[in-house]
């Protein structure tokens, strides 16, 4: 589904990725984890289209990515939600905007909030809905377009750690339902270890380690003790790298 070579993004003088090569099978789901100013959401939004390559190359089922694809779904951490519309339109925005016709349009939208438990809320504005309540309507605009590839930013982080949790289970129900492609840039370990079949760690501007998990997929990993060891291996690839950041704060 991804093939990404030799890729390189500089910000002016400043390297932010540099020769980067990663292989995403489709239907399948990759956790990139790293410390702050690693590069991993540089990485996305090059997966994304948003960002344009200094060198290499993005690959998207076998044709070079040069622009935004409207199959890709992005879901940032804020949400991006417009404040002046309801919850339902939201949703139904990307599908208005592509000429769906109204009848289409109100199934769509009807089935997707009742599926993440929120059609209740169909008519309040984001203001008047709880973090995790925002989450799964930016959740539900970005499915409802049913894309083939859906690439997350922090999705959770803004949430307390139970909605954390909450979004968690609800991404992995909704993967397991309907298997996409789907990477996510994450700062949590706990995180990458429950949503990534593959995890990649980066180290400054490069990927320093990948682990495959072979408990991904498992709703009630959280209480045993496998899933604490993959933590760990996590953590210990990571360990130079959050002391770095830590002795930066």
């Amino acid at each position: 589904m991804i093939q990404i070579r030799n890729l390189g993004v500089n910000y002016g003088n400043e390297i932010a990725l540099e020769n980067i090569n990663l292989d995403i099978s489709g239907n399948k789901t990759c956790a990139i984890i790293g410390p702050s100013g690693c590069g991993k959401t540089t990485l996305l939004y090059a997966m994304a289209g948003l960002i344009a390559p200094s060198s290499g190359k993005v690959l998207i089922n076998g044709e070079e990515l040069r622009s935004p694809r409207k199959e890709t779904g992005v879901i940032l951490q804020n949400g991006g939600l417009l404040p002046w519309k309801t919850a339902w339109d939201n949703v139904a925005l990307g599908l208005k905007a592509r000429g769906i016709d109204k009848t289409t349009i109100s199934r769509k939208v009807t089935s997707i909030l009742e599926e993440l438990g929120i059609l209740e809320h169909r008519d309040k504005y984001p203001n008047q809905l709880s973090g995790g309540q925002r989450q799964r309507v930016a959740i539900a605009r970005t499915l409802v377009l049913e894309p083939d590839l859906l690439l997350m930013d922090e999705a959770s982080s803004a949430l307390d750690a139970i909605n954390r949790e909450h979004i968690q289970n609800l991404i992995l129900k909704l993967y397991m339902k309907n298997p996409t492609t789907m990477v996510m840039v994450t700062h949590s370990i706990e995180e990458a270890v429950f949503l990534g079949q593959t995890i990649v760690i980066m180290e400054r501007a490069a990927i320093k380690h990948m682990i495959e998990n072979p408990y991904f997929g498992d709703e009630d990993i959280r209480s045993k003790p496998e899933y604490y060891n993959i933590c760990l291996e996590v953590r210990k690839w990571l360990g130079n790298e959050l002391s770095k950041e830590g002795a930066g704060k």
